[in-house]
């Protein structure tokens, strides 16, 4: 007999991953492949129909030797498809990394209200170009009014992939509550937005916990795949959210969750949605958790900000090692405050929205378009090693804004998870930031996929998660506090100043 597994979909913005977890919610089976965008007449598009077709074919592999009785589906939140009355896609998926440009971003905002009206009214701030789901709705109704008019269904990422297996259509409130403009966080309802788009009537009716059973597959996929005909497909969750969910049931204490990768997204639980008057204008907004509950956020590229500078130095050196914490060169850099890496690579993300990367060498104050192509120009990129400390002292100052825009206060327990986690000069200068608290990395390999697995065992109990018996334990490792870096906090104020003198944070 085979053993009953659950299947999860985990669909980051490049890589996308199943994962099989027994009952006891161990890793049983993990396959993954490199989806990306596409480019198409100058847009860029996802591939939700590759995605689906590689998911069948897994299911097929997967079900020769596990009875997968469940199925959660994880996505992150910058995405929803458009639907005819056939199931069949209409207007373009679109990337949320395109940037439309000219005036796009000011006539959305002059139709429906302010960025900061939009940022009280639905606890969403701007990000981007088309991050905010909404501004991708806009896009449809203005460039495709065609295929908009044939639109019935409009449907977030994680409810595609689960009405294409069982045919039935659903919202939850952590995509909806993602950054979307879409959601009335307070009432649990669609915001305002939705009428004045005119999509109220193309949204699901149904709003349902994250938990919840959407369906159960259709004969045609059991045909197609060999699931177990009673396999049932949750929702579907936000990504950050679903890797949000194990924390959330192991912690007592008040916490922190940074969550890194291309994005890194900064996470507290929050009693309630509530900004302060120097908050708006800024990226922070709030997520709804699998309890409806807000959670404050922040967000920046970490992820790209780093890989796209080691890329230069990768290219540069021959090297693609990462250097040991060497404390002599880090008390260097910070003494010296002279060498710094600014933020943004992506203009329009992150903390500081409103202006574009560049590199201060030695007072010299150098644009990203002058030595991107040509990183030679930099004379601290000669040294490998100064070079990775000034890159990840810029890291450090960025996450450092994160937290506190989410709210961290003294004695916070922080948690880092994803790929930042193996970077210990990275957690070793956090901590010396952040003495008056405990920071963290744990032994979970795929949170959010752990998130996903938790929904869907609760599906099949008919429990809520924090119901569940189950032995869910995160094991801590405790970051070692460095001495002798003294000289930090003024190397951020150096920082700030510098990153203020042509934007500021918002």
């Amino acid at each position: 007999m085979k053993e009953q597994v659950i299947a999860v979909l985990d669909i980051g913005k490049t890589n996308k991953k199943v994962l099989i977890y027994n009952m006891q919610l161990q890793v049983r089976e993990q396959v993954s492949a490199v989806i990306g965008e596409v480019d198409s007449d100058s847009i860029k598009l996802e591939q939700p129909e590759v995605v689906y077709s590689w998911f069948c074919q897994m299911l097929v592999r997967l079900s020769d030797r596990f009875d997968i009785v469940a199925i959660s589906i994880t996505t992150h939140g910058a995405m929803g498809v458009c639907l005819d009355d056939k199931g069949n896609i209409t207007c373009p998926p679109l990337a949320y990394t395109n940037e439309p440009g000219g005036d796009f971003s000011d006539s959305f905002y002059e139709r429906f209200g302010s960025r900061s009206e939009l940022q009280s009214e639905t606890a969403t701030a701007q990000i981007g170009e088309m991050v905010n789901f909404a501004k991708m709705v806009f896009y449809w109704n203005e460039n495709y009014p065609d295929q908009m008019g044939q639109t019935k269904h409009i449907v977030m990422y994680p409810q595609y992939f689960g009405y294409k297996l069982t045919g039935q259509i659903a919202a939850e409130p952590t995509m909806l509550g993602c950054h979307s403009y879409l959601y009335d966080h307070e009432n649990n309802a669609y915001s305002r937005l939705a009428e004045e788009l005119g999509i109220a009537d193309k949204l699901p009716g149904r709003i349902a916990n994250s938990w919840e059973v959407l369906g159960v597959v259709t004969p045609d996929i059991v045909s197609a795949t060999g699931v177990n005909p009673a396999c049932l497909v949750t929702i579907g969750v936000h990504d950050s959210n679903s890797s949000l969910l194990p924390y959330l049931l192991t912690q007592t204490d008040d916490f922190v969750l940074n969550s890194t990768g291309t994005w890194c997204v900064v996470m507290k639980p929050a009693g309630e949605i509530s900004f302060d008057q120097s908050e708006i204008g800024k990226t922070v907004f709030y997520n709804q958790d699998v309890f409806n509950s807000p959670v404050k956020t922040s967000v920046f590229m970490g992820g790209l900000e780093y890989q796209t500078y080691m890329d230069m130095l990768k290219k540069l050196h021959g090297r693609s090692d990462l250097p040991d914490l060497d404390v002599i060169l880090y008390r260097q850099v910070f003494n010296s405050a002279s060498c710094f890496i600014l933020p943004s690579v992506v203009k329009g993300a992150g903390m500081f929205p409103d202006i574009q990367a560049r590199v201060v060498d030695n007072g010299d104050i150098i644009p990203f378009d002058r030595y991107s192509s040509n990183p030679e120009v930099i004379n601290f990129f000669a040294d490998y090693e100064m070079a990775v400390a000034v890159l990840t002292a810029s890291l450090v100052m960025q996450t450092h804004c994160a937290l506190e825009a989410a709210g961290y206060c003294p004695g916070d327990k922080i948690f880092i998870e994803g790929g930042f986690r193996f970077n210990q000069p990275y957690l070793q200068l956090l901590a010396a930031m952040y003495s008056d608290s405990e920071i963290y990395t744990t032994d979970i390999e795929q949170a959010t996929a752990l998130g996903a697995a938790l929904l869907a065992l609760a599906a099949l109990q008919g429990k809520s998660p924090d119901e569940l018996e189950v032995a869910l334990m995160i094991n801590k490792l405790a970051v070692i506090r460095p001495d002798g870096f003294d000289m930090i906090e003024s190397y951020r104020q150096r920082f700030l100043s510098l990153v203020q003198m042509e934007g500021s944070l918002r």
